[in-house]
């Protein structure tokens, strides 16, 4: 289940908030190693690491390094402060950490009873890629809030895109729940991670989607991303508006992707219990005929609303993070991209 290695740190290769990746020699050669220092500490050249290489070893996109388990001869300080969520929950890597809702924590007695957000739009969206795109949308910047599920990445810092957009203001911080953790805020639930969002960080608008990476197998029911139906029946529940972004593709080779993926017409579709109003953006041609007719299967339950895409493009070309979806940039796959930037483009029309 874990293939585990020794290895020494050659040299720091580039760092963020909340991670650092280094240059670690192995028995195999080098390869490169992601550390949290939360976690483990942060490791120098010349440390001797620890490591979990398994998904280095099976070639994963978003999580393909060896991660950094231990630096075993020079161990970080035990940790100091209230805190006792603990998240990771049995594993060897459990933390604990300070959540908004638990009493030790200045705002328990503000989420307490707290079960309206007020009419807050909700964006929510199938992969974390789909983060930047939709801030992007967004013009006049609201205030942004980005609640991050627990599907895929479970540690914030591993999110460089979530670093960047946090440094320059486009979020006003990273709740995370479940058992995702590292945000600015940290909540149990989508419900209590959503009413951090609009009371503790005071968001004007919430976007969900998972962390980097997803799970999926290729059946209809067996993929992470849908936690998106799960995500639109809690901002509903609470009183929060929510808007759906279509997944959509032109570049994937995978049939179930095309047009609108099957993860969002299950999602939205069979899971999300709640009405919402579903994104189509107004993309031209056959494609966009199509992308109009696989939506209609939602109309059933939600409000499909369209959206004009013009002049979008040109503000993803703005885009402060890199863009990229399941290794395809920009260029290669549009019309995602367009699709979630136009969720974000009609969430700020909701406003005020």
């Amino acid at each position: 289940m874990i293939r585990w290695r020794k290895g020494e740190v050659v040299r720091i290769r580039r760092e963020w908030p909340g991670a650092v990746e280094l240059e670690v020699t192995v028995p195999e050669g080098t390869c490169r190693a992601l550390a949290y220092p939360p976690l483990v500490g942060r490791p120098e050249p010349g440390d001797e690491v620890l490591l979990n290489t398994t998904a280095l070893a099976m070639g994963l996109g978003t999580g393909g390094y060896a991660m950094v388990v231990a630096v075993p001869n020079r161990l970080p300080e035990d940790p100091e402060g209230p805190g006792h969520l603990v998240k990771a929950r049995y594993t060897p890597m459990q933390a604990t950490v300070l959540g908004a809702d638990e009493q030790d924590s200045p705002f328990h007695e503000l989420l307490r009873e707290a079960d309206s957000l007020d009419g807050m739009p909700v964006v929510v969206a199938d992969l974390h890629s789909a983060l930047p795109p939709i801030l992007c949308g967004m013009q006049p910047r609201p205030r942004v809030a980005y609640v991050m599920l627990d599907g895929g990445a479970l540690p914030a810092w591993f999110s460089m895109a979530c670093a960047k957009l946090r440094e320059i203001g486009w979020l006003a911080g990273v709740v995370t729940v479940g058992q995702s953790f590292g945000g600015d805020v940290e909540a149990v639930t989508t419900h209590t991670g959503l009413l951090a969002a609009r009371h503790v960080l005071e968001a004007d608008v919430a976007i969900v989607t998972q962390g980097p990476g997803n799970l999926g197998t290729g059946t209809r029911w067996g993929f992470s991303g849908v936690s998106a139906g799960e995500a639109v029946n809690a901002a509903a529940v609470l009183g929060g508006r929510p808007v759906a972004a279509l997944r959509i593709s032109e570049g994937d080779k995978r049939e179930r992707h095309i047009g609108v993926s099957h993860h969002s017409l299950t999602a939205y579709g069979r899971v999300a219990l709640t009405p919402a109003q579903v994104v189509v953006p107004e993309l031209p041609g056959e494609f966009g005929e199509r992308v109009r007719d696989q939506a209609e299967l939602l109309a059933v339950r939600h409000e499909l609303v369209s959206v004009p895409v013009d002049g979008l493009y040109e503000a993803l070309l703005d885009s402060p993070v890199k863009l990229s979806t399941m290794g395809r940039g920009l260029e290669e796959d549009l019309a995602y991209f367009l699709a979630s930037a136009a969720a974000g483009r009609h969430a700020v029309t909701l406003l005020g």
